[in-house]
């Protein structure tokens, strides 16, 4: 029977490492809505492909130019949405020193 293998390598440098080790956890990032799929040509069926190409002539438009600014504008859209629902929030309740302040400007009947 083998002796167990040592879970950390040993060095052969006598100095520590300063380098971090690599971390496996994500940065922490608000909250975005789901992306939409970029729409490009490739991803469309033919009657979708036909359908936007016309939308796209009758802007003026090539389809790659036309599917681009509808990407941009659903992007823009979702952004505003989110932007929305973060003024939306209630404002915070006042905190300890708040709540002792405000009670202080109050008489003594209330």
């Amino acid at each position: 029977m083998q002796p167990p293998k040592p879970l950390i390598a040993k060095t052969s440098s006598s100095k520590p490492s300063t380098a971090k080790p690599p971390t496996s956890k994500q940065p922490v990032v608000a909250a975005k809505p789901p992306a939409a799929k970029p729409l490009t040509a490739k991803a469309l069926t033919e009657g979708q492909r036909a359908y936007e190409a016309k939308r796209a002539a009758k802007a003026g438009m090539t389809l790659d130019k036309w599917l681009n600014s509808k990407q941009r504008q659903q992007e823009a859209e979702a952004k505003a949405k989110l932007k929305a629902v973060e003024a939306a929030k209630p404002p915070k309740p006042p905190g300890l020193i708040g709540r002792l302040l405000e009670r202080a400007q109050r008489p003594f009947g209330s």
